[in-house]
């Protein structure tokens, strides 16, 4: 993935916590420890309103519904969700500066956890009233390229009535190990082949950036990653 100029400082993108913790380092620590992180705030309020703003600025028609498995497996299944996704790519300016911290955070994850991450793939994902994503795997051990997801909740104003949240379970088991609120500028990133996760019923509309960096399994003329 090449860089592209960010519209938003990088020293303002990645900013140092109170204790001048490197946030790269935080991250790698975590998912080498635990496997995931909760990032209260890991991006600036800016870049949170820009892409709120383009979220909404997009068509509803524009968004599709969102189906379970890749390529020729690929269905819609509404048993197991019901949200609505718009892919994204460099066409915006808020988009290209969260794909620029993506990239960093890439570029960082390679650097301490040797993770062979290739690229980033993302989309808005939009969950209406009564919408819900029951309990998944984003890949399969051995089976896929997904290696580490990422959501980014871009949802005003979120109250624990409002529903929606995460639920993240311990690997191989019904166990819920955390219950991640899609409070605005929050994001969780976990090990994609370790965790079933579910997205709770939401009860208003909810708003985020789900993706994934990924391996390169491309053969010969075969090109995967693919979506």
């Amino acid at each position: 993935m090449n860089a592209v100029p960010l519209p938003i400082p990088a020293d303002e993108i990645w900013r140092r916590g109170p204790d001048d913790e490197d946030p790269l380092d935080r991250i790698a620590s975590a998912l080498r420890e635990t496997g995931y992180i909760v990032l209260p705030a890991p991006l600036p309020p800016a870049l949170l309103g820009s892409l709120l703003r383009h979220f909404r600025s997009i068509d509803r028609a524009r968004f599709q519904s969102a189906g379970v498995g890749r390529d020729q497996e690929h269905q819609l299944n509404q048993f197991v969700r019901t949200d609505e996704i718009f892919w994204l790519d460099k066409s915006n300016p808020a988009v290209v500066a969260y794909l620029n911290w993506a990239e960093t955070l890439r570029l960082g994850l390679n650097r301490r956890l040797f993770l062979g991450l290739f690229d980033y793939e993302c989309h808005y994902a939009r969950y209406d009233r009564g919408s819900y994503y029951k309990k998944h795997m984003d890949a399969f051990k051995g089976s896929t390229n997904r290696i580490v997801s990422t959501v980014l909740y871009l949802t005003p104003n979120w109250q624990p009535q409002d529903g929606g949240e995460l639920q993240i379970y311990a690997p191989d088991s019904d166990t819920v190990i955390e219950k991640v609120a899609p409070r605005f500028g929050q994001m969780v990133i976990f090990l994609s082949e370790e965790f079933p996760h579910e997205v709770l019923t939401s009860n208003r509309p909810r708003y985020s950036v789900t993706g994934w960096f990924r391996v390169n399994n491309s053969l010969g003329e075969t090109i995967d990653p693919a979506r």
